[in-house]
């Protein structure tokens, strides 16, 4: 049977084709179809290829980040003045980051999953028309051509030479030979013949909507640095209240009858302690990181995925489509005789075969590719016959440069050679290895004959490989060096997912496993696969539970694959990995897209999250030491009743300048660190005792300040500003060591900038900051002083000791 999918048009429309196995099926009437409409019997399956926008906003709105800054912010609208509620943009600006950056994959997915979208021809009162998959209904009798999409499961009816392809569903790269009476399934496709199927299963029923809607559900890929900033900003939530009523009665009673200046120095007093631009930030660089990813085709849906797959430690990779390519590679002829010039006379003739073939399979690809059409006039072709999965061999009957003519055979060995042959102990030594070998062979007798291949003269035998990505080398040797472990998990047979494993070199290779002998217990399936390194004739349900094993026994998993076996393990890994030319359903579970396909692209991402990861832990402790003596500060206000040193401004601009603006240029600079667990933990070094320095000093020097009664509070606010720009400038030297000539000139332009706030009348009237006298300021500074003495005597003791005991014990 032909249609318009295969490039042919039928003599007339859903006629019957000449020599088609299988009963011909006119189709259902369009009262049938009305019917089934009407019991819900149609293919409406959602197509969901990302989160919906709703679900976008609504994750990116509703945080727990967002809250607190949101109230602080509704506050000081209600009180005023506006210049006091500048921290309010971090809301707008790290929810519009990550909104847009979703938007942006949710669109290049829509987009993919539109251009993939298939239309199907189905047979309805005897003739073919284009429909919509989800107008299939049903009991649909679906017609198949070369490259058609199987979309819902069904039982072939008529079949000529019909071949699925059920890569995508099994992980077995051979297309499978259908007759009338197979079943068929959703998610493979038509690569040989022609052929209907009768709809049996369709919607939600159909067997790759099934795996689907079991991986529907988007679940957000597990971070390190967003888990610990959201148990920080967990530990601070519950100080905030306490600390807010503390500091509204003592505001309350210092400044008596001025309740919306008590109120506006309360919120000076809780916003510091949320560390709002480390939200910001992270937000910033993950952003960036995605942006530099995409220029190399790489789509990250989630802004945390790039930081999940720097912390992964074991990879597990799909054979098919992930390590090898969609065809065959010929790495060897062997003649099988010792005439003179057989090599170039067989090449010849091989070359001629290929030219006979309008559509070659894979095999007769690797051969074409291998041996071009030889001169004009040399060997003529008079016939020929296409590979049969039936008959196993394709033929062409050529005109031979001497005029003889001969039939020449191209297909298996143990069905072209009689048994003990003994060509047939090497191809079992070649199969055995994962390779795919061909027989070629030439017979006197024509195409036509009875059985051609009776009287057939050996001549050589081929030897296939699957094609392996280029990259996929370079690949897995770059994981090797990172101490991250690849595991390959197919659903192809053991001997040849080893093959292509050794080949590319993978530690492990040598003891392929077949998963059919795995054990159902969750312990000893856990020791199975930490031990083992490549699996083969895995079931998605398999694959889903390696998965689940490795990460009991404490793996971070990353997971690749494309097609539709691979859904329930890329949802459970850490972080999932699809091929851009894979299934739909793949890259609507995915953290991960690689448009390209490019394995080689991993590394980058690894690379790029590393660099995120590292850079943000540098500048965790800026934000971290802010907190700490906001709250310390706070409580000593609280327990001396005496008016808070600050005003949110005063906040704002501190941050900013030593804290926000630096910390931006440090997380982009280059960072090469390998990612370790433990990011609360190691921040908290520095940032504990750093922020009890920078706030004692800073309150210090504020209750030096206003032991002199002829200051104003204005001045006593900035000596105590004055103090802590200076302790947390020094902090923000420590943290951007080593020095570089950039990272200096930043100290110094953050200093500078200060300054200007200090002596410009415009910027120290919107501030209110003024220096009144010599005694308090130069008291100031020196306390200022002995605070960065301490900090690095902290940094030392605290901080570079325990890296270098890490270092040691790692």
């Amino acid at each position: 049977m032909t249609h318009p999918a295969d490039g042919t048009a039928p003599a007339s429309p859903g006629a019957h084709p000449s020599g088609a196995g299988g009963a011909y099926q006119p189709g259902l009437s369009g009262a049938e179809v009305a019917e089934r409409i009407a019991r819900g019997q149609v293919n409406d399956v959602p197509a969901r290829s990302s989160r919906s926008v709703r679900e976008i906003v609504r994750a990116n709105v509703f945080t727990r980040f967002n809250a607190i800054i949101g109230v602080m912010f509704g506050i000081i609208l209600v009180v005023g003045p506006l210049q006091d509620g500048l921290f309010g943009l971090v809301i707008v600006a790290n929810t519009a980051i990550g909104i847009i950056q979703e938007l942006r994959a949710k669109k290049t997915l829509d987009s993919l999953a539109l251009i993939g979208e298939a239309r199907p021809q189905v047979r309805r009162e005897g003739a073919a028309v284009q429909v919509a998959t989800g107008e299939i209904v049903l009991d649909d009798t679906v017609l198949l051509g070369i490259g058609d999409k199987v979309v819902v499961d069904g039982t072939v009816t008529e079949a000529d030479g019909l071949e699925i392809d059920e890569s995508l569903l099994t992980g077995e790269p051979d297309p499978v030979l259908k007759h009338p009476g197979d079943h068929v399934m959703s998610g493979s496709f038509v690569v040989a013949g022609a052929g209907a199927f009768t709809a049996t299963k369709v919607g939600k029923e159909a067997y790759a909507a099934k795996l689907a809607e079991e991986a529907s559900r988007f679940t957000l890929v597990k971070s390190e640095l967003r888990s610990g900033i959201d148990q920080i900003l967990r530990i601070i939530t519950y100080l905030l209240i306490p600390t807010a009523l503390g500091l509204i009665v003592s505001q309350l009673a210092v400044q008596r009858n001025d309740w919306q200046e008590a109120v506006r120095r309360m919120v000076a007093g809780i916003v510091p302690m949320v560390p709002e631009g480390l939200v910001l930030l992270t937000s910033v660089a993950f952003a960036i990181g995605v942006i530099r990813l995409g220029r190399k085709q790489c789509l990250v849906q989630e802004l945390p995925a790039i930081e999940g797959l720097a912390r992964v430690d074991t990879v597990c990779l799909d054979k098919t489509g992930t390590l090898t390519e969609g065809g065959m590679d010929l790495v060897d002829l062997r003649p099988l005789t010792a005439e003179d010039g057989a090599r170039a006379r067989i090449a010849e003739a091989l070359g001629a075969i290929g030219t006979a073939d309008s559509r070659p399979n894979p095999s007769m690809r690797a051969v074409i590719d291998a041996y071009p059409a030889p001169e004009e006039g040399r060997w003529r072709v008079l016939e020929a016959i296409p590979f049969s999965s039936a008959r196993k061999w394709s033929g062409v009957q050529l005109l031979e440069p001497g005029g003889t003519e001969g039939s020449w055979l191209l297909g298996a060995p143990d069905v072209l050679l009689p048994p003990g042959h003994p060509a047939l102990a090497e191809v079992d030594e070649l199969g055995a290895k994962g390779l795919r070998v061909l027989l070629l062979g030439r017979s006197p007798l024509p195409l036509d004959a009875p059985d051609p291949a009776s009287q057939l003269e050996p001549l050589a035998l081929l030897v296939l490989q699957q094609r392996l990505r280029e990259d996929a080398a370079d690949t897995l040797r770059y994981f090797r060096s990172q101490d991250v472990r690849a595991k390959v998990i197919s659903g192809d047979s053991a001997v040849s997912v080893g093959a292509v494993a050794a080949h590319l070199g993978l530690p492990g290779a040598d003891t392929a496993t077949d998963a059919r002998t795995l054990p159902t217990d969750p312990g000893q399936l856990a020791e199975v696969a930490d031990r083992t390194a490549v699996f083969g004739r895995v079931t998605p349900q398999q694959k889903r539970a390696l998965v689940g094993a490795l990460q009991s026994k404490g793996h971070t998993v990353a997971m690749t694959g494309d097609g539709v076996n691979d859904v329930l393990a890329l949802k459970d890994a850490d972080i999932g990995v699809a091929m851009g030319t894979g299934s739909d359903a793949t890259r609507a579970v995915a953290q991960i897209v690689l448009l390209d396909d490019r394995f080689s692209t991993l590394p980058s991402v690894v690379a790029e999250g590393r660099r995120v990861i590292g850079n943000i832990e540098r500048v965790a402790g800026l934000f971290l030491v802010k907190t700490v003596y906001s709250v310390l500060l706070a409580l000593l206000v609280v327990f001396t009743q005496v008016p808070y040193p600050f005003l949110p401004r005063h906040s704002t601009v501190l941050s900013s300048l030593t804290i926000g603006i630096p910390a931006f240029f440090l997380a982009l600079a280059p960072n090469n660190e390998r990612a370790r667990t433990g990011f609360v933990r190691r921040v908290l070094r520095l940032a504990v005792p750093g922020g009890i320095i920078c706030g004692t000093a800073t309150f210090v020097a504020y209750a030096l300040a206003r032991a002199d009664h002829e200051t104003a509070l204005k001045a006593d606010t900035s000596v105590a500003t004055l103090t802590l720009f200076i302790s947390a400038i020094w902090v923000l030297a420590i943290v951007a060591r080593p020095y570089s000539w950039w990272r200096i000139l930043l100290i110094g332009v953050m200093a500078g900038a200060f300054a200007l706030v200090l002596v410009v009348p415009f910027l120290s009237d919107f501030f209110q900051l003024q220096l009144v006298g010599w005694r308090d300021p130069l008291i100031g500074v020196a306390i200022a002083g002995i605070a960065g003495c301490l900090l690095e005597i902290t940094s030392r003791v605290f901080v570079e000791r325990k890296e270098q005991e890490a270092d040691a014990t790692a």
